[in-house]
């Protein structure tokens, strides 16, 4: 529990202080406007903490580059290039797309020739449109064409279906959203309809197909994405189950950021003789994200330093990771008792629970969301000005994708990473 050293808050009956003034200003060791943790003390801990978890902490320390000379990507395309469906090209005008990603621009036309396709680019780039469009107008050609979709989490399924339903708005193209923590039942009946895209995570998946409701031969297409994520969560028997299952002729599409051995072993063993789309990376991080690092002496004044840090205007919408499930569920209920707007978002939350956190936090009704890694990778979140890494993530990579949730195109964004001193 944390001290009770707040002035002039009685506590509620909602669990917050002072009402609807919201939480108020840590009055302990911090002072206010007076930052204890100085570049100087972060270069001294750097060796100190670096054998924790292999991670040299000076490469959380990064200015944002306000301006960098690069080289100007020039399309081969428009969108109204592309042979695909006219009803298809007027839903993609309407949603003023003009000019394709270079991962679109590269993916699209192979695809849409029948290739079997590597495509290696990091979060944000464009993926989801890149395999969509093009299956979108494959089912539009053919409508006995079928779809299944893996990728790692919850999340990026559904945001996955929900760019699909903006593409196909009107075309009476079906899909179906296969995950956990939602009744199987209803997903079962829907599955048995044959729909034109099953898009899921490979647990749910291979329930249903272990229970007769999904049948793999009927899906002469498949995408993975994310897949060295998915490789990361442990996946790796149920994808190589699922994928023997699919018929022999099919058009298979890896999207990853990366092509470790282990997805490389995959890939090949899988793919007929794919052609690889691979958009470089100009920098390891996002070169808009502002970055440094936080010293704590103790698990207690590690939550008032959050306290305070959340209490400035600037951090009006924030993302807060910590390693496992329980840790998130009792920071954002310690941050709820403490007056702030925040909620929680990991894996023993139920679906419902998941999707209400996340809509709060797009919409605004929640400025705080404390997470595990599942919202790391995939979620385009608008506006997200603070990354917050509570707890040290596993590996560098963990690190970059979990700062990726802010300062995305154009916009500018700032990620700070708690050190504590007293686990050294």
């Amino acid at each position: 529990m944390y001290k009770k050293s707040y002035t002039g808050a009685k506590k509620t009956g909602s669990g917050g202080f002072g009402g609807s003034r919201g939480p108020k200003k840590y009055t302990g060791p911090v002072k206010k406007g007076n930052n204890p943790f100085t570049f100087r003390d972060m270069k001294r801990g750097a060796k100190k903490q670096k054998g924790q978890l292999g991670l040299d902490v000076s490469m959380f320390v990064r200015k944002a580059i306000e301006k960098t000379e690069t080289v100007a990507f020039h399309p081969e395309h428009r969108f109204a290039d592309f042979h695909i469906e006219e009803r298809l090209k007027a839903s993609i005008a309407r949603r003023n797309y003009e000019h394709p990603t270079p991962i679109q621009d590269g993916a699209i036309p192979h695809i849409l020739k029948g290739r079997d396709l590597i495509g290696i680019a990091n979060t944000g780039t464009g993926k989801t449109a890149a395999f969509l469009i093009p299956l979108i107008n494959k089912a539009l050609l053919h409508p006995k064409e079928r779809a299944i979709i893996l990728v790692p989490t919850r999340e990026l399924a559904v945001q996955i279906e929900e760019e699909f339903k903006e593409f196909a708005r009107g075309m009476n193209l079906a899909s179906v959203l296969t995950i956990g923590g939602v009744h199987l039942d209803k997903q079962a009946r829907d599955v048995r309809r044959s729909p034109n895209f099953v898009i899921g995570t490979p647990g749910r998946v291979k329930d249903l197909i272990d229970r007769k409701f999904l049948m793999m031969p009927d899906y002469s297409n498949v995408v993975l994405d994310e897949v060295d994520r998915m490789l990361d969560m442990g996946f790796v028997k149920e994808i190589r189950h699922l994928l023997s299952l699919l018929p022999e002729k099919r058009q298979s599409l890896f999207f990853s950021a990366t092509l470790e051995r282990g997805a490389k072993d995959l890939a090949m063993k899988f793919l007929q003789d794919p052609i690889m789309i691979s958009i470089p990376s100009s920098r390891a991080t996002s070169e808009n994200v502002d970055q440094d690092v936080i010293y704590s002496e103790s698990r207690e004044k590690k939550v008032e330093i959050l306290h305070d840090l959340l209490l400035k205007p600037e951090f009006e919408k924030s993302i807060i990771f910590l390693r496992t499930k329980y840790g998130a569920a009792k920071l954002a209920k310690t941050l709820k008792i403490r007056g702030f707007q925040a909620d929680a978002i990991h894996g023993d939350l139920s679906q419902g629970q998941r999707k209400r956190a996340l809509d709060g936090f797009r919409a605004g009704k929640v400025s705080v969301l404390v997470a595990t890694d599942v919202a790391a990778r995939g979620l385009d979140i608008d506006g997200v000005t603070h990354v917050i890494n509570y707890d040290l993530p596993a590996t560098y990579e963990d690190y970059i994708h979990r700062i990726g949730r802010t300062g995305r195109g154009s916009k500018s964004g700032s990620a700070l990473t708690f050190i504590d001193k007293f686990r050294a």
